[in-house]
């Protein structure tokens, strides 16, 4: 389960928020352009009950009804009703289109940041949590550039302007509806306290639900055989559960201080804004005018002021989010760095493990001192239990985790001093669990490199006798290929994996159970073209099947993280050790004297 993220205080929060702002640097001009036309929006607003005042107090109350005044009014009004219909309309088109060019950026930063990520922080953290982070966070950063900048910027020309036509109208009663402002701060402020405790734990729930359907969706197969639909539903309902409860926290909250507070103090200010009106009635003449105007821009005022608390609890959703995304962004756990010297080639293949130990949490070692020698065109094989340290060694010499301790050497130089290019390109891999793309047979050999062609893919795939099941496929290289590649069998994926790597033409090869997934059959057709692979090649095998290995140069045997034995088939048989009774074993000869 993904570790929760201790609570945001204010000073956190502003950070972020900061941050957040700092990605419309680049949008200036943009910016510019949708802030002159909601300057413009804001005028009209303005200008529209002022016009109403003026027609009030100078002709409808005296009733003198000039012609050409009346005219001159309507249609200066009729003007700035349409012209704010307009100018409104391209506002709220640039905005929009600013807030998907924000959210195209970060999600290009957070999926970047995800392919540089370690393998030791996918290894602690659930893919249902990353995808939430780069979907549904980033979505919710959207909703605030979208809904709360633009009714943050509304409110703050809104007020500006209202205060401004009120100030013009009647300096003291401007003055008396100041008091406004220090009450709903407070009630901005009391939400944020709360709302942003409420929503970070909203947030971890709906990331928990995640993770649960993707375990769900991705272990289908084992759910169904092992009969734990009920289990995997239990624990589904209880997140789910926790998830609701989060909700209407939240929306209790909502309840109280969104729009029931803001429009107990919007009554308040008609309240004073009468009463002062009653007052100064019984000593001088109120104009209509002035009054319908006072209410308008009260009007006016607090409904950007609604609409800013409405979504206060999109912009606290978007806070929490992007704090979730940010630590994303700053994770420090990335993969193994390289100091990638141009010159540094891998030409003869040869590797050296010279004294490494290794620990994939810092405390307990999984390698313990491994040295050993592959030669230019020689093939070593791995081999021991389960948890001995095999794959360890393999995920080392590809760079997929840092090593401290130690080093390893390929023609003379660190791994550590070859460009990552170089490495991927040099060194093919072929797992024993073989990976597939969406798309067709062809884009998964080929892999998106335009320099290979279709030549080149067919003669990789006849090199590996996939041809054989690919030329059967009613589109053959074109077929298509599911997500995972689940309408194929695990030994033609496995072809194809094999066919993706020789495609590359590698210096050294390296092979992780390779034909475990391939049935007697298969494997005994492409055994053949393994050898053919193996030919020029350092190969790093790791092999249960010891028959699969017996002519390999070097055998090394683990057990528990050290090379307890090394040498040939034949060598390692002749010592009668940890090999010999593997061996044994392998061959349905079981004796309690070599059962380890």
């Amino acid at each position: 389960m993904e570790q929760q993220q201790p609570k945001l205080t204010g000073k956190e929060q502003w950070n972020i928020l900061k941050r957040l702002l700092a990605y419309l640097k680049p949008h200036k001009g943009m910016i510019l352009f949708a802030m002159t036309l909601l300057a413009l929006t804001v005028a009209g607003d303005i200008a529209g009950p002022y016009l109403i005042k003026i027609f009030i107090d100078d002709y409808l109350t005296p009733r003198n009804f000039p012609t050409n005044a009346m005219l001159g009014l309507a249609l200066g009004y009729g003007f700035i009703q349409i012209a704010n219909m307009f100018i409104s309309y391209f506002q709220l088109l640039k905005f929009q289109e600013l807030a998907l060019k924000i959210i195209q950026q970060l999600r290009i930063d957070v999926f970047t940041k995800v392919q540089g990520l370690g393998m030791r922080y996918f290894d602690r953290t659930p893919a249902g949590s990353i995808v939430s982070r780069v979907t549904n966070d980033t979505e919710a950063i959207k909703d605030m550039f979208v809904s709360v900048l633009l009714s943050f910027l509304q409110a703050a020309f809104l007020i500006v302007g209202v205060y401004i036509a009120m100030f013009s109208l009647n300096v003291k009663l401007a003055l008396f509806t100041l008091v406004l402002l220090p009450l709903l701060f407070l009630i901005v402020k009391t939400y944020r306290k709360y709302s942003s405790v409420f929503y970070q734990d909203l947030r971890e729930r709906l990331s928990q639900l995640n993770a649960k359907l993707a375990e769900s969706l991705q272990g289908m197969a084992m759910i169904q055989a092992f009969r734990q639909e009920d289990r995997l539903q239990d624990e589904f309902n209880d997140i789910n559960d926790k998830h609701w409860r989060a909700g209407m926290r939240n929306l209790k909250l909502d309840g109280i201080l969104l729009r029931p507070a803001v429009d107990l103090v919007y009554a308040l200010a008609l309240i004073l804004l009468l009463s002062f009106f009653g007052i100064t009635s019984f000593d001088n003449v109120v104009e209509v005018g002035v009054i319908y105007a006072f209410v308008s821009y009260i009007d006016r005022f607090f409904e950007p002021i609604n609409n800013v608390m409405q979504r206060m609890s999109i912009f606290q959703l978007a806070i929490v989010a992007a704090s979730r995304v940010f630590a994303l962004l700053d994770e420090p756990d990335m993969a193994p760095n390289q100091k990638e010297e141009e010159s540094t080639r891998i030409t003869d293949g040869r590797i050296e493990f010279k004294d490494v130990t290794f620990s994939y949490d810092g405390k307990q070692d999984v390698l313990k001192n491994i040295s050993f020698t592959a030669e230019p065109g020689q093939t070593v094989a791995l081999v021991g239990h389960t948890g001995s340290g095999k794959s360890s060694i393999i995920n080392l010499l590809m760079r997929f985790y840092e090593f401290e301790n130690g080093d390893i050497v390929i023609d003379g130089k660190s791994v550590k001093d070859f460009k990552k290019d170089e490495l991927r390109k040099k060194i093919g891999l072929v797992l024993q669990d073989p990976f597939l793309f969406y798309g067709t047979i062809e884009s998964n050999i080929r892999l998106h490199n335009t320099n290979m062609t279709a030549e080149e893919v067919i003669a990789a795939a006849e090199f590996v006798q996939a041809d054989s099941f690919i030329n059967k496929l009613p589109d053959k290289y074109k077929q298509k290929v599911t997500e995972r590649g689940s309408t194929f069998s695990s030994g033609q994926r496995q072809l194809v994996a094999f066919a993706r790597t020789i495609a590359t033409d590698p210096k050294i090869l390296v092979l992780d159970e390779a034909t475990a997934n391939i049935d007697t059959e298969t494997e005994v057709a492409i055994q053949s073209s393994l050898e053919k692979m193996r030919r020029g090649r350092t190969t790093i095998a790791i092999a249960h099947r010891l028959s699969t290995i017996q002519d390999a140069e070097l055998i090394l045997v683990l057990h528990r993280g050290e090379i307890v034995e090394r040498g040939s088939h034949q060598e390692l048989l002749s010592q009668k050790g940890l090999y010999h009774k593997m061996y044994l074993l392998q061959n349905g000869i079981v004796d309690e004297d070599v059962i380890v």
